[in-house]
């Protein structure tokens, strides 16, 4: 019996040999040396050798391995961020904004979530050591006096919403929360609410304290109400926003109007007041802070306190490069974006702005 000839394999069939930077270096006729400064643009290569060297590497489809590149130019191309969370509109919009600055550069992003808790915070900084070039750091465990015990004076960190040791060196970016709450507080005053309620984001959260300070400073300055329980406690959650509507109508005297310290708890607390039965703006105005994308969204759209999110994460991405390439020697800056006050429906005044 004839034996079947076995096909001779294709030429896509055969396993090809991985690439080199030694097979580049001996096509493009240069050492080593010279083809890791080009790839990592540290030191002048001359404008011709250099040229040969790339024109070599597209042709012969040389990809460095990320460990290897990283040996050489102790980088991993790679930030970390850490937030108290990963959930909510919020969130997604800082992680755009930063990861888009991240691509535009050729690096990666690390995203991890402390969820609030301390020891949760250490463990996400120990599992970053070594795998990234600078940190973003966005969490109220976390405050400065943690972060060298993990990662020494060198390692480039931008803290945000934080109060900061001025000895150490972390560039800071701050949002206007104070000036954008009492802000908030004069548009209701104006459009003649004075039995204004308040519900707070989470105690050891400084954007939810300076928010409430904003709040309570307005309050006092336009003598409006300051009973104790207009002021309600929240975790800028959908859910506690939702339970602290239904409080605040449970009150024998009702507020007129309800300033939720961030749009997520704002939302929440529209659904509770439209379960009631409750008009708004025509029972209670309600107004949030943040302006997430949703805000223009709901019924009726929500008069909120703008924060540039994506911006945000985008001039922390910006700084923490910024220290990367210095190697973390440049001047610190510690700066605050301004917020903007943006009326909708839901305030129940006649300019409306989108």
């Amino acid at each position: 019996m004839a034996l079947a000839r076995r096909a001779a394999p294709s030429r896509a069939d055969i396993p090809t040999r991985t690439v080199t930077i030694r097979d580049v270096a001996r096509k493009a006729r240069v050492s080593v040396a010279t083809v890791s400064r080009v790839l990592t643009g540290k030191q002048p290569v001359r404008e011709p050798t250099r040229k040969r060297i790339e024109a070599t590497i597209e042709r012969l489809g040389y990809a460095p391995h990320g460990t290897a590149r990283s040996l050489i130019t102790r980088r991993t191309n790679t930030i970390g961020v850490l937030l108290p969370d990963i959930y909510g509109e919020f969130f997604s919009e800082l992680i755009r904004g930063i990861d888009a600055t991240m691509r535009r550069h050729g690096y990666h992003v690390l995203v991890s979530g402390s969820h609030g808790d301390r020891g949760e915070t250490g463990a996400m900084l120990r599992a970053m050591r070594g795998r990234v070039d600078g940190l973003i750091v966005l969490s109220p465990e976390s405050g400065s006096h943690i972060l060298p015990r993990h990662f020494g004076e060198s390692m480039p960190v931008v803290l945000l919403n934080s109060a900061v040791d001025g000895r150490r060196a972390f560039d800071l970016i701050n949002i206007e929360n104070y000036d954008g709450a009492f802000a908030m507080v004069r548009h209701l005053a104006d459009l003649g609410h004075r039995r204004i309620a308040f519900i707070k984001g989470p105690d050891a959260n400084r954007d939810a304290s300076e928010r409430l300070r904003g709040y309570r400073d307005a309050a006092a300055a336009i003598s409006a109400d300051r009973s104790p329980d207009l002021v309600q406690p929240g975790d800028f959650r959908e859910e506690t926003g939702y339970r602290a509507g239904q409080r605040l109508l449970a009150l024998t005297r009702r507020p007129t109007a309800i300033f939720a310290s961030n749009d997520a708890m704002a939302v929440g607390c529209l659904c509770a007041l439209q379960e009631a039965g409750v008009r708004v703006p025509a029972d209670i105005a309600l107004a949030g802070f943040d302006d997430i994308p949703i805000a223009r969204f709901t019924a009726p759209p929500l008069t909120s306190v703008r924060v540039s999110i994506a911006e945000l994460g985008r001039a922390a991405a910006e700084r923490v490069l910024h220290g990367v390439r210095s190697h973390n020697r440049q001047k610190h800056l510690h700066m605050t974006l301004p917020t903007e006050l943006v009326i909708r429906d839901s305030t129940g005044a006649k300019k409306v702005s989108q």
